[in-house]
């Protein structure tokens, strides 16, 4: 057990460096993952069958070992080092971290088998993307368990009945737009199940959403001055961090990319030689090819130089800590450089809004809609009328002529 024991901490180091974790993460990472080993040997259970109970076990022992020796509690976020420790070294054994969940009864085990022909279905047949099908499925999970909570023959008495007390259920704690969405998912899993044979009516016309009218929210939108106070703001910060950041502002600023369109940039995306970017809109599956602006070029050419870190990951926007990967998401970034430049718009305060921005700018500059569509890669101009909601205060401008108005006192 001992031989094993440092055998699987030796692989666990060399993939950690290997994955350009630093020496010293590295080096804790081991010496939690060791101690989790050593949990489990003094109570006979094998790794292979370690779960998220042992881990527990260990972090609460751990934390009683540090009051002993240390005379005080760690911090509230003191356990996250551990954690990802263990869990590094519970990846290397299982393959993925947390495992796979096994079906544990019949109705799990129709449950499963639905949910990976839907998956297939929506992938293959209706060619939805990743994002899109990974909230269907989440939906589709959460329904079959409650309705299968009734028997495994839940389907077979699915009624409308049913569907509104689902609803009701996820109701109160959603937002008209949130629960708009789930009425959506739901509406699409009850058409499978009606196309396939497993329910006998397409009960999907029976979900009741809430109405939402067109255009009914105006987005939160940067004006000129905002934007340069934030570009500038992130340009003093020299930082790794600060460098990445400000080229992806700089891409938000001046083209209006979406954030998936930023994230999966690559480094070949860039022609250097003629000056243009190629972006792929992951919403439409389209592409466009654009002019490099410099002041885009500039920020992307200082991030790769001074503040990209060393990986074989092709995407250009990377983590700043190990593993280095494609960014997740660009959402805390953003904000924290809105706080940082003191910008605080009265909404969201997500990427979106610098979309939100350049579409106004051009339209205020009399930009045709077509063309302002095809920048920020809408499949049709419909896409972009709701940005005519943001130039309102043009028409303050404008004066109207009303006839008699002349004859009041």
């Amino acid at each position: 057990m001992s031989d094993n024991r440092h055998e699987l901490i030796a692989s666990l180091n060399s993939k950690l460096i290997g994955q350009r974790y630093s020496p010293v993460v590295a080096r804790n990472y081991c010496t939690y993952a060791s101690g989790f080993l050593d949990h489990l040997g003094q109570r006979r259970i094998p790794v292979a069958d370690a779960s998220d109970v042992q881990v527990e076990q260990y972090l609460r022992h751990a934390i009683v070992l540090f009051e002993k020796q240390r005379g005080r509690r760690p911090s509230a976020r003191w356990h996250e080092v551990p954690r990802s420790g263990i869990h590094a070294l519970l990846r290397l054994v299982h393959g993925q971290w947390p495992p796979a969940i096994e079906p544990t009864c019949a109705a799990d085990e129709v449950r499963f088998s639905i949910c990976a022909e839907y998956e297939i279905w929506l992938r293959e047949e209706r060619g939805l993307a990743r994002a899109s099908i990974a909230a269907l499925i989440w939906e589709a999970r959460n329904f079959l368990a409650w309705q299968f909570a009734h028997g495994i023959d839940g389907l077979a008495g699915l009624s409308v009945t049913d569907v509104d007390r689902y609803m009701d259920l996820r109701a109160p704690k959603l937002t008209r737009c949130s629960l708009k969405s789930v009425a959506e998912r739901l509406r699409s899993l009850l058409r499978y199940l009606h196309t396939t044979g497993r329910v006998a009516t397409d009960l999907s016309g029976h979900v009741i959403a809430p109405m939402l009218y067109a255009y009914e929210g105006v987005p939160s939108v940067l004006d000129r001055g905002q934007i340069i106070a934030v570009l500038e703001s992130a340009k003093r910060d020299k930082t790794p961090a600060g460098l990445r950041d400000h080229a992806i502002l700089q891409l938000l600023a001046i083209y209006g990319l979406r954030s998936g369109e930023i994230r999966h940039l690559r480094i070949e995306d860039i022609d250097w030689r003629t000056d243009t970017i190629h972006v792929r809109h992951n919403k439409t599956r389209a592409s466009t090819l654009l002019p490099l602006l410099a002041p885009v070029g500039e920020a992307v050419l200082a991030y790769l130089r001074s503040g990209r870190p060393e990986t074989d990951a092709r995407e250009i926007f990377i983590r700043t800590r190990a593993p280095y990967r494609m960014l997740d998401k660009l959402y805390s970034a953003v904000r924290r450089r809105l706080r940082d430049a003191g910008v605080q718009p009265p909404g969201k305060c997500g990427p979106h809004i610098f979309r939100h921005a350049r579409a106004v700018e051009m339209l205020r500059a009399a930009v045709p809609q077509k063309v302002i569509g095809d920048l920020l890669g809408h499949r049709s101009t419909g896409s972009t009328a709701p940005y005519l909601k943001l130039a309102t205060e043009d028409l303050r401008a404008i004066a109207l002529d009303v006839p008699g108005m002349e004859l009041l006192p």
